[in-house]
């Protein structure tokens, strides 16, 4: 399993995201969210290109996608389920790294929130 990091705008991303989850649907329902996104790191970070990632050139060289609902299966029983999730992992990675760029919501356009040529720190 390769480190991950998060860049700057995906930590704020999952800050927000979880703030929102928090307050529309309650303390367990963030909590689910949480653990969803853990799972989703964890699956990319041991295989960045699995089957279900997209390859995204449009947002830059070796960009992928990773939707969470594909992680689903792999969070903790205890946990519970996330019925709906609505979130793509951006990531790339880097020599023994897999950074992470940004979380973004299924709806908005990809390309609009994430510019190839900004930095990832």
């Amino acid at each position: 399993m390769l480190r991950y990091r998060l860049s700057n705008a995906a930590q704020a991303d999952v800050i927000d995201i979880l703030a929102w989850s928090h307050e529309q649907f309650g303390e367990l329902a963030g909590l689910r969210y949480e653990s969803l996104i853990v799972a989703a790191l964890r699956d990319v970070a041991t295989q960045p290109d699995r089957p279900g990632s997209i390859a995204r050139a449009e947002l830059g060289p070796g960009v992928r996608s990773w939707h969470l609902r594909l992680s689903r299966d792999h969070v903790d029983a205890g946990a519970g389920v996330v019925r709906r999730s609505r979130h793509f992992l951006i990531y790339r990675v880097e020599p023994g790294l897999l950074v992470v760029g940004r979380v973004l919501h299924d709806a908005m356009e990809l390309a609009r929130h994430l510019d190839p040529d900004a930095s990832w720190q």
